[in-house]
């Protein structure tokens, strides 16, 4: 729709397609009716289990699946271990009653590409979504706060770390995590651009990772980062 603010390269009427899967009915047709307020969003389908989603998503290859994490029979961590590995292209966005960061450690681990409390539902799902299908990563505020605090206080969190990691890079990827762009971080390094952008680049191929939000991401699970 027209003032979607989102500059697509496909044009205006692009659409983020959605699977919605939650085993509370109510919540979930809350969702969908917000949801179809906006014109850049459509539900394409909607499941109450994991293993009903994993069948969803091979079915109708959405762009998007918002996923409750505490399901009964198959929890949201398995499902988005099985729907991220049979098709990479599709993002999931983990929906939870917990900020607890071992949940988000674990769906992050999984695959999943944003985590939103569900009491923050109303206001951070849009954004997330939106975030998600322009390729970034989305945590909502209340799980960042978390994950950022217990980084800091983990004792077990430096020894995680991969050992081929300089300490030159380790300090490229905590400063990128932290949201500094390359210019910043060659004067904060006293290195040139050029330079930290050798490092970047060492980072993504040491670690197999393939975006600066991919390069978050990891920073944040193995607690380099520190606000």
């Amino acid at each position: 729709g027209a003032g979607s603010g989102l500059d697509s390269i496909q044009g205006d009427d692009v659409t983020t397609r959605l699977i919605l899967v939650d085993d509370h009915t109510i919540f979930r047709e809350a969702l969908r009716t917000m949801l179809r307020a906006e014109t850049d969003i459509e539900v394409v389908g909607e499941a109450g289990n994991g293993r009903d989603a994993i069948d969803l998503a091979r079915e109708l290859s959405p762009d998007i699946i918002v996923l409750d994490v505490g399901m009964p029979d198959m929890n949201g961590i398995e499902a988005t271990a099985a729907i991220v590995d049979r098709s990479p292209e599709i993002k999931v966005i983990a929906l939870s009653t917990h900020s607890d960061r071992r949940f988000v450690a674990e769906m992050i681990k999984a695959g999943a590409s944003g985590y939103v409390v569900k009491t923050a539902a109303s206001s951070e799902l849009l954004r997330a979504i939106r975030a998600v299908a322009q390729g970034q990563s989305y945590l909502c505020p209340q799980v960042a706060a978390g994950v950022m605090r217990a980084s800091t206080e983990d004792p077990q969190r430096r020894r995680s770390g991969p050992p081929e990691l300089t300490r030159r890079e380790r300090e490229v990827l905590k400063l990128l995590a932290e949201g500094l762009r390359t210019a910043s971080i060659a004067a904060r390094m006293h290195l040139a651009a050029s330079t930290v952008e050798v490092h970047r680049r060492n980072l993504m191929r040491k670690l197999d990772l393939h975006s600066v939000a991919d390069l978050t991401k990891y920073a944040l699970r193995e607690g380099l980062t520190e606000l």
